[in-house]
């Protein structure tokens, strides 16, 4: 069975393994923009109660 030779299988993976994390993946990490930090202090939500009608 030919699919249980991992000899030609295992290079193209690691090829393509090492061109996606060296060559393609720090291109595209300079088109994405990170959120920057907020100084706001987080407020809690104004809730009321649910009233139920048959308490």
């Amino acid at each position: 069975m030919p699919q249980l030779n991992p000899s030609p299988w295992f290079f193209i993976m690691l090829t393509s393994w090492l061109t996606f994390s060296f060559v393609i993946q720090p291109k595209l990490l300079t088109f994405v923009t990170t959120n920057p930090p907020s100084n706001k202090t987080p407020t809690a939500p104004n809730t009321t109660p649910w009233t139920w009608p048959w308490t």
